[in-house]
């Protein structure tokens, strides 16, 4: 069982983590990021498997959403701790015309807390009229 003060350092990756991506800024996202981490897309003919460098190369040629003026919409929907080194973040959010649902797995080791794989998929945001 997690204490109080690993759920603070695992909520304070995940906002790392939501302002990283808001900014396209990878240089925040390399502080939550583990180096050995993984992204990988589950949609079907979009499928990626990247390392952290491929991944981030990709997010270092986006127009960052905070510069569209795009209104933040991300949240932490639940995490699950496996003992004192593991836990499961299951995270959403809206960009670039997409919502997201994120599977987050994240390792803790002497550097602390960090996003050891990113397995996620989305769908078009939807209008509002």
């Amino acid at each position: 069982m997690a204490d109080q003060q690993a759920f603070a350092d695992v909520t304070n990756i995940m906002t790392g983590y939501f302002d990283g991506l808001h900014h396209a800024d990878t240089r925040r996202l390399a502080q939550v990021f583990h180096p050995d981490a993984r992204y990988v897309n589950m949609i079907e003919g979009d499928y990626m498997n990247k390392s952290l460098d491929e991944y981030f190369a990709m997010v270092d040629k986006r127009t960052p959403p905070a510069s569209r003026g795009e209104v933040r919409d991300d949240r932490i929907l639940s995490i699950q701790f496996g003992g004192t080194r593991m836990a499961f973040v299951r995270a959403s959010m809206a960009m670039m015309d997409r919502e997201y649902l994120d599977f987050l797995t994240l390792s803790r080791d002497r550097h602390g807390w960090r996003i050891m794989s990113k397995v996620f998929t989305y769908v078009a945001k939807t209008r509002e009229a």
